[in-house]
């Protein structure tokens, strides 16, 4: 399984950024899908996520901010981020689950920098 995580970048507070996470395969062989992000000295974080069958969930922190999203047909997963804040900087993964009685795997993408600054 590989994740293709891309989109990163620059951008000035208040602004939107749109991240992509290609999959390897069909994304409905996961549990769900997520993205997740760490800055500096902090611990890496659920930000998002969306289930096999399009329920989504969000830290109430963020929700209204971030929208988690996927192509089916391309095997991507997107995360629509507004109203970017300088905190909001960090490297952001994408993240693949497998969960199923007694077994949990997850698959990582290589992460993608957001850097939020003026």
């Amino acid at each position: 399984v590989q994740l293709q995580a891309s989109g990163g970048g620059l951008v000035q507070p208040g602004g939107s950024l749109t991240l992509s996470c290609a999959v390897s395969g069909s994304i409905f062989s996961f549990n769900a899908l997520s993205w997740y992000r760490q800055a500096p000295g902090k611990e890496r974080e659920q930000v998002a996520a969306i289930t096999r069958g399009g329920a989504t969930h969000y830290p109430e922190s963020l929700r209204g901010r971030f929208t988690i999203s996927r192509d089916n047909a391309k095997n991507t997963v997107y995360l629509q981020m507004n109203g970017l804040k300088p905190e909001d900087t960090a490297v952001y993964y994408c993240n693949a689950l497998i969960l199923e009685v007694g077994v949990r795997e997850d698959y990582w993408g290589q992460g993608t920098l957001v850097t939020v600054s003026s």
